[in-house]
């Protein structure tokens, strides 16, 4: 019995612990393996999510350039007297240049390939925007056509998207 104890201590085995297997500590291979896999399925996802993000971060400053650019055309043009300082007429033909523009009429047609200031002047930050502005006599709360025209902007970016801004200028 002495020989048999003396063997099982010998081996690491004693009556207690016989045929238990040590604590194991750390990871096994497959463990390591899947672990790596999950965490490689996340960062893909990941980085698949930000890549759409990214791809259209651009889009929303080319709309609120876009936007900017409308309101200013817009403001300079219902900021003009309603019918013209020099005739007292509503809608007399345009002036040539764009510096001479005097009342909302002389916009109806304007069709500028890049975005300009109110002189005309071509902004050259701007020149992948397209404006066009189209100005019509129309009916509006109760008020007869020959009262009010209806002022329509639309600018073009760069991508090709349009925005459009509309305003009413009423005789008063």
């Amino acid at each position: 019995c002495q020989r048999r104890w003396f063997h099982l201590q010998r081996h690491g085995r004693n009556r207690a612990g016989a045929g238990t297997m040590k604590r194991q500590q750390g990871m096994t291979l497959v463990e390591l393996v899947i672990s790596i896999v999950i965490i490689g399925i996340a960062a893909a996802a990941l980085y698949s999510a930000m890549a759409s993000i990214t791809a259209r971060s651009s889009d929303p400053l080319l709309r609120q350039q876009s936007l900017a650019i409308a309101e200013a055309y817009l403001e300079e043009i219902l900021l003009q007297p309603f019918l013209d300082p020099a005739t007292g007429i509503q809608c007399p033909a345009p002036p040539a240049s764009r510096a001479a523009f005097d009342n909302v009429c002389d916009y109806a047609g304007l069709d500028d390939s890049g975005a300009r200031s109110a002189t005309g002047a071509v902004i050259p930050a701007l020149a992948g925007y397209r404006v066009q502005v189209a100005v019509t006599p129309q009916a509006w709360n109760g008020l007869p056509a020959s009262d009010v025209l209806a002022v329509n902007v639309t600018v073009t970016d760069p991508a090709g998207q349009p925005l459009r801004l509309a305003g009413y200028r009423a005789r008063y």
